[in-house]
């Protein structure tokens, strides 16, 4: 390595020495004379942009100069310049080379400027020996003033030699040119099965133009199979005349937070989608936006807290990371600094929590980087505490800024904005595909059939691997529909922890489709309540071992108007085994049933008990009356009056599945309720 980069410095010795610096005067070229003029023209009309640092439209006019004349070393500094102050800074590496061969005193920076380029362009030795030479150049007062800048550079060029060197196990692939466009597209949410996409984009939308770029507007895509369709704008009253951009969105993809940055120097707002139309966005409460910056948030699974980003003072840097939580009763509380183990001295941005409710997700330029934001993940501990971020590594990172990255609930495919040399527009959107560690090697059989030959291959393979890591979430999803018409119907669907008896996350479907999306972390016995007006409620029950991987349940969900001789299973009822003692499990959905009896007080139902097969008929007789009659017992010591129920055990006369097999008789051991009358 050192004689390479001495070999190189050699040949920018002699080019520089050959090499002749072409400045724009018309007596160089006596035979361009109209040409020039134009060139010239070009180039004072960028010097006049730069000069109130308009570098986009500064960077079009040198360019055009440029073609005129590529010897001029100021112009090919100050179109390295221009591009550094864009999104695609990588590409003024070329232009601070060919300004420092023409001119080894081009500007005072350029030593700083090749280093950044070559930093960017991963060339890492010879981008520390440029901020080295930088440094060594510099007045002792600048170099105080700069050393911790250089040290952190040269520290970023180490790590990302390290990253480069043992890569994470994925790829990431530029999403394609039906989402992503010449312009800047970024900031993109998921909802947690990937079936939709939100993101903003700077693309043609008739409003107006900054730095070649319109303004920012919300955009929408939901995916075909393998693939996303064309995007459509969210519409109003999200989208406006000004910058409108994504920032975070709930599991099921029915709440959504933009940022306002015409609000206190930027705010976060709320919007709520009812059937097929967006509400218009509120402002989430002082808590949360502040008289500062406020530019990210997320919110946890269940709704009940937001993580956001602010630079208020206080904080452990520039731009911090904060949650705030909010009571049953809606009421939020004080914003909370998540610390110094997730904060640095300089800034994080972009915070992202998985459907897991214990990963965080997060941009800093502040811990062990590769250069500018790279994305980090920390887990939060039993005792609250976050574990050190991990840097997700190359190539999910580079050496340029990764930003707002989201991942799938199942962990296999994160999203983040970056931008790269084989990207479309400035900022595009990239999908990481990861893989899990490393398998054993296996024997391939297949090589043994063939080791007779000359030649063999070897005799071990790599199996494939296909998860990042190991996601103990369970995904529920599906419609409700009424049970006669087959109409989605708009219902509340409350998530109850069977154990404490508490509902721990409240949601609503889809009022124009019926569509529900909730995510229950591994390692407990969760009651589903599906309830809506006119109709009996609807219970599953999903006890969730806290081994469980990741897995997806579909559910069509059928509601029962309130009438004459409709039964519902009370799916978490619980008894202790072979005996009619409740477990308490089973106050949850009692209570939603001695509530809805209080609710229609001339109601009368019966409540029936059912087994398997299993067993003397007598015996299962008399335990499914006695259940029946515990239940009955429940409600009237709950103010139900005794003269509204009735009881009664049918064993196993009406099975609803296979007694033969254990799932069967599973489902056949229920609690019904049927409804005697309404009036």
């Amino acid at each position: 390595m050192r004689r390479l980069i001495y070999t190189t410095a050699l040949f920018l010795v002699a080019f520089a020495a050959s090499a002749q610096d072409v400045p724009f005067d018309k007596n160089l070229f006596p035979e361009q004379r109209d040409a020039f003029k134009m060139a010239n023209n070009d180039f004072k009309t960028g010097e006049n942009n730069f000069a109130v640092e308009r570098y986009a439209e500064a960077l079009y006019n040198y360019l055009e100069a440029y073609k005129f004349n590529p010897d001029y070393s100021i112009l090919n500094y100050k179109i390295g310049v221009c591009y550094m102050n864009t999104a695609t800074r990588y590409k003024a590496l070329p232009y601070f080379e060919r300004a420092f061969q023409l001119n080894r005193n081009v500007a005072p920076d350029i030593h700083l400027m090749m280093a950044k380029g070559y930093h960017l362009n991963n060339k890492f030795d010879l981008a520390i020996n440029e901020y080295k030479a930088h440094e060594a150049q510099l007045t002792p007062v600048e170099a105080s003033s700069m050393r911790e800048e250089i040290a952190k550079h040269i520290e970023e060029c180490n790590t990302a030699k390290e990253l480069i060197a043992e890569p994470a196990r994925a790829f990431v692939d530029n999403i394609g040119s039906v989402i992503n466009s010449r312009f800047n597209d970024h900031s993109p949410l998921i909802s947690a099965d990937e079936s939709m996409m939100i993101f903003t984009s700077t693309r043609n939308n008739g409003h107006r133009v900054v730095d070649d770029q319109y303004d920012e507007d919300i955009y929408v895509s939901e995916s075909a199979g393998k693939s996303w369709q064309a995007p459509q704008s969210i519409g109003e009253p999200i989208n406006t005349q000004f910058d409108d951009a994504t920032v975070g969105v709930t599991p099921d993809g029915q709440q959504l937070l933009i940022y306002n940055g015409k609000k206190n120097g930027g705010d976060i707002e709320i919007c709520q989608l009812k059937g097929d139309k967006w509400e218009y966005p509120k402002a989430l409460p002082k808590p949360i936006n502040s008289e500062y910056h406020e530019t990210s948030a997320c919110f946890s699974p269940d709704g009940r807290t937001i993580y956001f980003v602010s630079d208020r003072p206080g904080g452990y840097g520039g731009s911090d990371i904060y949650m705030c939580s909010r009571t049953y009763k809606g009421k939020w509380g004080e914003a909370i600094n998540l610390g110094p183990v997730i904060n640095s001295k300089y800034d994080e941005e972009a915070v992202f929590m998985h459907p897991d409710g214990r990963t965080l997700y997060f941009s800093s330029n502040g811990h062990k980087t590769m250069g500018g934001f790279d994305i980090f993940m920390s887990q939060l501990n039993d005792n609250g505490t976050w574990s050190e971020p991990v840097n997700l590594g190359y190539p999910i990172n580079s050496t340029d800024d990764d930003l707002c990255f989201v991942i799938s609930a199942s962990g296999r495919h994160g999203y983040c904005s970056s931008v790269r040399p084989d990207g479309i527009g400035g900022f595009d959107i990239y999908r990481s595909t990861f893989l899990g560690p490393e398998k054993p090697l296996v024997l391939s059989s297949e090589d043994n059939l063939i080791s007779a030959r000359e030649q063999p291959v070897s005799d071990m393979v790599m199996e494939a691997s296909v998860e990042l890591k190991t996601i103990r979430l369970t995904i529920v999803k599906g419609i409700v529909r009424d049970a006669i018409s087959n109409e989605p119907v708009s219902a509340q669907i409350d998530i109850v922890d069977n154990e404490k008896n508490e509902v721990i996350f409240t949601s609503q479907t889809n009022s124009s489709t019926g569509k529900f999306l909730v995510s229950l972390p591994s390692g407990k016995n969760y009651g589903l309540a599906v309830k809506a007006e006119n109709y009996l409620f609807h219970s599953e029950n999903f006890d969730i071992p806290g081994a469980t991987e990741y897995q997806e349940i579909n559910k069509e969900i059928a509601l029962n108007n309130i009438k004459k001789d409709v039964k519902i299973i009370l799916k978490n009822v619980f008894f202790e085994t072979g005996s009619a003692k409740l477990k308490p499990t089973s106050y949850a959905e009692l209570g939603r049933l001695t509530k809805l009896m209080t609710d229609m007080p001339t109601m009368r139902i019966e409540i029936s008990g059912h087994t398997d097969n299993q067993g003397s008929y007598a015996t299962n007789q008399r335990l499914s009356e006695a259940r029946a009659k515990s239940v009955v017992d429940f409600m009237i010591s709950e103010g139900i009056a005794a003269n509204r129920l009735e009881y009664k055990g049918y064993a196993f006369d009406q099975p609803i599945a296979d007694n033969s097999t254990k799932d069967g008789r599973a489902m056949n051991r229920r609690v019904e309720f049927k409804v005697l009358s309404t009036e």
